[in-house]
């Protein structure tokens, strides 16, 4: 078996992993910080494999971050992923257009001041970029975990993690950690471990 794709693969990933910035994810977790502290709802969007990590995010945001045992005292993050309730998207696409699929649901469920947050290779999905811009007309925050240039809606969002690869492996790959990045700053904060 060849090895070199498999060192190839782990060194750029580490390459990746080194240029993530730290002021872009303090940004990123004051965002869900100031969601928390205001009771507000986060919303979480994405397509495909950045579905399933807005769904991983909003579990993480919702639970995990309650630790084992859970916390039953701790004050709960309101985090719903808009990528799960396939009724809902098959419907929006169906009888009008898949752009519309998290527009809609951002209309029926956001109010001012609640957190959108985007989950994008590109950040140029018109269904992606369209649910932004509902969620600006209607006064939420916005946020985002972003790959490539970060896309359309890069200049968009109020505070947004660029991962600087134009590898959708990579990119997702480092989504995912920043997923869990966020748990555990939550988890420490929540459990009294870590000071905000």
């Amino acid at each position: 078996m060849p090895t070199e794709p498999i060192t190839e693969y782990l060194a750029d990933t580490r390459a990746t992993l080194d240029g993530l910035s730290v002021p872009e994810i303090e940004a990123f977790i004051d965002e869900l910080e100031r969601a928390y502290r205001d009771g507000r709802q986060v919303l979480i969007l994405g397509n495909g494999g950045s579905a399933a990590s807005a769904t991983h995010l909003a579990v993480d945001l919702s639970k995990t971050v309650l630790g084992r045992p859970v916390n039953r005292a701790a004050k709960r993050f309101r985090a719903i992923s808009l990528a799960t309730d396939i009724s809902t998207i098959t419907a929006w696409a169906n009888d009008f257009s898949f752009d519309d699929i998290f527009a809609e649901q951002v209309e029926a469920l956001g109010q001012p001041g609640d957190l959108l947050v985007v989950i994008t290779g590109s950040g140029n999905s018109a269904n992606v970029v369209a649910g932004v811009e509902t969620a600006r007309r209607l006064g939420l925050r916005t946020a985002g975990l972003l790959g490539f240039d970060g896309g359309r809606v890069k200049d968009m969002l109020d505070a947004h993690i660029l991962v600087r690869s134009d590898d959708y492996g990579h990119v997702e790959d480092m989504h995912m950690v920043l997923v869990h990045l966020v748990t555990a700053y939550f988890s420490g904060v929540i459990r009294g471990t870590r000071s905000r």
